[in-house]
């Protein structure tokens, strides 16, 4: 299991830790304060990131989760601090809208799982946060500040994390080079344009996604954007009105 994770290092004090062995291609943040340390996402949970985490800081470590989603909180049951937003409490304790039975499919679905893996052993998390969190509301790490931005449209509760003085925004699954989803009915494609919208108004100098290719430019925070508004204008922005693609991204409505 060692060769599960890859580690990538922006700077000093920022870490991704990603999982390419299954299709999602998922990608965690860790930033790394005087205080202590905040971990964006905990991965699919099929191998225990805490062990690669504790490698990487010696601080106190707050794990947050862009979303309540299987493949961003998969590691949270090692990381007793916690925060959360309060629109998906609920999926927390006993409310998640899938069946651990779907669950455990879309873990075993195209990857190259560990040796003697046994996803029958497979959780969906379930805790009590720290802390709810809110829209604009700021972490201290110590010398570090992140701003919560709540940015709904793919799930009730995502956030987006915003650090103004590195010009680093982590966008969850708002954003990133795939299909994005916005077909599921806790989705909310009127929102989603909303969160664009937000986002695509602050000085970007670097977007870190949540999913699949690292190498992508703030330039398609506006495109997306964009591209909702003329799906919006025509009518489209609405469940049911099938996959849109755009050269390097496409969306499921």
């Amino acid at each position: 299991m060692n060769d599960w994770f890859t580690i990538d290092q922006i700077n000093k004090d920022t870490y991704i830790v990603s999982e390419y062995r299954h299709w999602e291609e998922t990608h965690c943040y860790l930033l790394n304060g005087i205080e202590c340390s905040l971990l964006i996402d905990s991965g699919l949970g099929i191998c225990n990131i805490y062990n690669e985490i504790i490698k990487l800081t010696d601080k106190p470590i707050i794990a947050v989760a862009t979303h309540i989603h299987w493949d961003h909180i998969g590691g949270h049951k090692y990381f007793p601090t916690f925060y959360a937003h309060g629109a998906e409490l609920n999926w927390l304790q006993g409310e998640f809208p899938l069946t651990i039975e779907q669950i455990k499919e879309m873990v075993v679905d195209r990857c190259d799982l560990p040796d003697g893996y046994n996803v029958e052993e497979y959780d969906f998390f379930q805790g009590t946060p720290k802390k709810l969190l809110k829209n604009n509301e700021m972490i201290d790490i110590g010398g570090r500040s992140i701003q919560i931005l709540h940015t709904p449209g793919h799930s009730p509760g995502h956030m987006c994390f915003w650090e103004k003085d590195n010009g680093f925004l982590f966008t969850g699954d708002l954003v990133y080079k795939d299909t994005l989803f916005a077909y599921f009915p806790s989705t909310d494609p009127e929102a989603y344009l909303k969160s664009l919208e937000q986002i695509a108004s602050l000085p970007v100098e670097h977007v870190f996604p949540a999913h699949h290719s690292l190498d992508i430019q703030p330039e398609i925070l506006s495109r997306m954007r964009n591209a909702f508004q003329e799906l919006k204008n025509k009518g489209k922005l609405c469940h049911g009105s099938g996959v849109f693609n755009y050269d390097d991204w496409a969306v499921w409505l």
